[in-house]
């Protein structure tokens, strides 16, 4: 049983190699053709940027599959030996906080690097170390708060009933739908700071927008993005009646009025067509596959690795082996969730229009530095977004004709 797992997430880890290899080749050569989309100066940028990030997503994958084995072989067994006290519970909640907090440690050269030197070459990263720091430290309380009390709600769950599983994931999923209700009104607030939007002649608009669609939110809010990263965005955040319109300070100060509420009309599209339900259902099957799974785990198993079959094994289990499942739902989702951003569009330019959409969306390419180009293999793998040149093409954009529209001076 061992050797089977070993050898699954040994092929998982392979398969997501040999795509980003093929993904940096593909780049490469796309870099050098004619610019589309993007201007000729953010084409290559942007292509130099994937490069890099895929180049060190190489080294990440290698990383990851030599700490899985350290954790197979050895780790695992170390941990379970440093824990003294016998009862169950406060057990794995030690056992399982210690596990994150070491895969943490080993996971933070690559997000120091990417953030500090990569972010920042490239214009995005506007953090310092004492904002990185304190974030650090914030969500790490949470985690140590609200983390530990998930296990050992978990742990007692394990021990009350016999099929476990079952339960696990009805406890599982209701804290996750709880969790984005909570999440733009208590959550993140903690990281970043919410304003009501100060431009009234937009807000009505984007209240109207809503109202248009049905949805009743509780403000409209701009973000405080730019303290950190120069990236754009908008979303809906919540669930009932937490959900808020959040604006990016970047994305105000740089996309137009009609090119704001198109990306905002795209985003109702989501709503219109009940795809944040749909998502919720879908990663909630997902879930219960998971537990079905990790709930039903041969004892062989943890005599192989040798180390005591205690109710936080099967949750050790899960954290290792959970991104090989969630890899292998990607491909499946992703399809549903490309078409899904297709209609999604199509709602988008009838809030607003075609023109602005296909504007709006353009300028987040740019300001973004988003290489519009990508190997067939990692669209199918990865990809939740159609590309960006099909998206254009789907909403009746010339591409070639408007490539001189990336610049300032053109107008869509």
């Amino acid at each position: 049983m061992l050797m089977m797992i070993s050898a699954l997430y040994t092929l998982y880890a392979l398969i997501k190699f040999y795509a980003t290899v093929m993904e940096i080749g593909f780049v490469v050569k796309a870099k050098k053709t004619e610019a589309v989309i993007l201007d000729p100066a953010n084409f290559i940028k942007a292509a130099n940027y994937k490069i890099a990030n895929s180049k060190m997503e190489l080294l990440s994958i290698l990383y990851d599959l030599l700490i899985f084995v350290w954790w197979l072989g050895y780790g695992l067994n170390m941990l379970d030996g440093q824990i003294g006290t016998q009862n169950e519970i406060l057990r794995s909640v030690i056992y399982i906080d210690v596990f994150i907090v070491i895969n943490y440690i080993f996971s933070l050269p690559f997000d120091l690097y990417k953030t500090f030197l990569l972010d920042e070459e490239y214009g995005f990263s506007n953090i310092d170390v004492k904002t990185y720091a304190i974030d650090q430290i914030k969500a790490g309380a949470l985690f140590f708060v609200f983390g530990s009390l998930v296990v050992a709600l978990i742990a007692w769950i394990m021990l009350s009933f016999a099929n476990w599983w079952i339960w696990g994931f009805v406890a599982v999923f209701i804290i996750i739908l709880f969790v984005n209700m909570i999440y733009p009104t208590l959550i993140a607030p903690i990281f970043n700071k919410f304003t009501p939007l100060q431009n009234d002649d937009l807000r009505v608009s984007i209240e109207e927008l809503l109202q248009k669609a049905g949805l009743k939110s509780s403000g409209v809010f701009s973000l405080d993005a730019s303290k950190r990263d120069n990236r754009l965005n908008a979303y809906f955040g919540g669930l009932g009646k937490s959900k808020r319109v959040v604006l990016f300070d970047t994305l105000i100060e740089k996309l137009e009025k009609r090119e704001l509420l198109a990306v905002l009309g795209h985003e109702l599209g989501h709503f219109k067509h009940k795809d944040i339900i749909k998502n919720i259902l879908s990663s909630g099957l997902m879930l219960f596959i998971m537990f079905a799974i990790f709930g039903n785990l041969p004892k062989d198993l943890f005599l192989e690795l040798g180390v005591s079959n205690k109710i936080y094994m099967n949750i050790i289990m899960f954290l290792l082996f959970s991104p090989v499942l969630s890899f292998l739902f990607m491909p499946i989702f992703g399809m549903i969730s490309r078409k899904n951003e297709y209609a999604a569009d199509e709602y988008g330019s009838e809030c607003e229009s075609k023109e602005a959409l296909s504007s709006a969306l353009m300028k987040l390419a740019n300001e973004n530095k988003s290489f519009p180009l990508s190997h067939p293999l990692t669209i199918f793998l990865y990809f939740t977004h159609p590309p960006l040149v099909e998206r254009l093409r789907k909403l009746g954009v010339d591409i070639k004709s408007t490539m001189d529209c990336t610049k300032e001076k053109c107008q869509a």
